[in-house]
């Protein structure tokens, strides 16, 4: 048998992939209450994982206006949250859920910076004309 047949397999693993627990919108309608958040999902054993984030999916149909709280949506699940007049919030990760513990810094633009580029852009714009050169 060849060698590359005898080894075995080797690949890659992303260590920043986040596995959300996936709560499809069919589930939500079933809950029957006017605010849904990830520990009313975890209580109602919809999401039993305590240190993976949740997903909202939008598999499934909804009648009523809810509010939902959650880590991640599909553009599906918030197309059908805010078409019945429903309110979605993007909740940040918690210490529990995020390997590091520590929110991102937030990016800062520098407006000096700011300034020099707009320096830039007028003085590309005049116009030079052949007696220039």
């Amino acid at each position: 048998m060849p060698l590359q047949r005898r080894l075995p397999k080797r690949g890659f693993t992303n260590i920043f992939r986040v596995d959300y627990q996936e709560v499809n919108i069919s589930k939500l309608a079933s809950l029957n209450s006017s605010e849904i958040t990830p520990e009313l999902l975890r209580q109602r054993g919809l999401a039993r994982k305590r240190n993976k984030p949740i997903k909202i999916l939008g598999v499934g149909e909804i009648e009523k206006a809810i509010n939902v709280k959650a880590h991640a949506f599909s553009r599906s699940a918030i197309e059908k949250i805010e078409k019945v007049g429903g309110k979605i919030e993007i909740i940040g990760r918690t210490a529990s859920t995020d390997k590091s513990g520590e929110e991102p810094p937030a990016p800062s633009i520098s407006t000096e910076k700011a300034n020099d580029s707009a320096d830039v852009v007028e003085s590309g714009d005049k116009e030079t004309t052949g007696e220039d050169k």
